[in-house]
């Protein structure tokens, strides 16, 4: 008997859509791949009256973009975006926000050699399973570029949170094995865009440099991790059970490229504390309840106590490495495969605008999501 082959229409829009669409209130929905015409999304849930500031989205856009240091891959694409609806006389509208940004600098060629054969460690592999087709030239839609998406969504959320005073602020807290041993009260967050890792120890940040040029050198790539601080958020996001809001949160950093873990409050580090060591006591400051310590990460029960919430994401050594590697070509035979072209050695420096992108979108779609449930 033949194996039978399923053609699957889908007749319901919100489930076609809810694997290219982040949100639930607040929405992106991108498109796009590494090497076509361009990356873009749409922005649905946007609060209407916000004051839309390019130039801050355009530097939002800088801190990702490719070639804007020795750290980072060689590719030079200058990531300007242009929105397309949603936005009348410098006020969002409250209708979603199209947007796009053109690639300007693909070398396609440079990825020809990959055409029959899988990357190891890439997406390679289990994208020609699932679709039996697959974009080569650079991942496709596996590509970190589609991140340029992500990083606008999480600018216009920026703005939006910024009149409820809540700030985000992500650095890289460790490359390799060097990394920052103080807590992040202790670091000062002006300093994180004085040097390519973005790092708020400057002396930390040289050696980190160091690192990642050595490997560079070498043709290798190293791992690491980010730390994220969310100040001045609203008590009170987050649901009791399935919609945790530090679970939302893993689910938001997990889904970018080479992140492989996530912990907020103490985290894995707690499993050495007794609950005596690790307990936020409360008390009252001026009649208004705090907590004494904040071992907690800013969230308890799945809900947002009004302190800082912290967390950090682990990312693992891009797949892509400057020499040859045995793997098998979509026959099965065995091969060498040798990447050429431009890479980032590290994806930390470019990941931080990142992580900070995908916590404000999911903060502000939660804020909204709060507003739903009160009278």
């Amino acid at each position: 008997m033949s194996e039978k082959v399923l053609t699957f229409s889908c007749s319901n829009e919100d489930f076609c859509n809810m694997f290219n669409t982040y949100g639930n209130i607040f929405r992106l929905t991108t498109f796009g791949e590494s090497h076509g015409a361009g990356i873009g999304g749409v922005v649905d849930g946007m609060p209407a009256g916000i004051e839309i500031d390019m130039d801050f989205i355009q530097q939002e856009l800088s801190r990702r973009r490719p070639g804007q240091s020795a750290l980072t891959t060689s590719r030079k694409e200058p990531d300007e975006v242009e929105l397309l609806s949603g936005v009348f006389e410098g006020k969002s509208t409250g209708t979603p926000i199209g947007f796009l940004a053109r690639n300007t600098n693909q070398h396609s060629q440079d990825y020809d050699n990959l055409r029959d054969v899988f990357r190891p460690s890439h997406a390679d592999f289990t994208y020609q399973m699932k679709y039996g087709i697959r974009d080569h030239r650079g991942g496709g839609r596996s590509s970190a570029r589609e991140t340029i998406a992500r990083v606008v969504g999480g600018a216009l959320a920026k703005l939006a949170l910024k009149q409820l005073g809540v700030h985000i602020t992500a650095y890289t807290q460790q490359v390799g094995n060097i990394s920052l041993n103080k807590g992040y009260t202790d670091y000062d967050f002006s300093l994180i865009e004085q040097n390519s890792v973005r790092c708020p120890d400057p002396d930390k940040a040289a050696e980190m440099e160091t690192l990642i040029k050595e490997v560079k050198a070498a043709g290798d790539t190293i791992g690491g991790a980010i730390r994220c601080v969310i100040q001045g958020c609203p008590i009170g996001l987050g649901e009791p059970v399935f919609g945790k809001l530090h679970a939302a949160l893993a689910s938001a950093m997990m889904g970018i490229n080479a992140a492989k873990g996530f912990e907020y409050g103490e985290g894995f580090g707690g499993m050495n504390m007794r609950g005596s060591e690790q307990n936020d006591v409360f008390y009252n400051k001026n009649g208004i309840i705090e907590t004494r310590t904040n071992h907690s990460g800013g969230i308890q029960g799945g809900i947002s106590n009004g302190q800082d919430i912290c967390f950090r994401v682990a990312f693992k050594p891009i797949a892509t490495l400057l020499f040859e590697q045995p793997t098998v070509d979509i026959a099965g035979n065995e091969a060498v495969v040798k990447a050429k072209g431009r890479h980032d050695p590290c994806v930390l420096p470019r990941a931080v605008p990142i992580v900070e992108a995908m916590a404000a979108m999911t903060i502000l779609d939660y804020y909204l999501l709060n507003k739903t449930t009160k009278l």
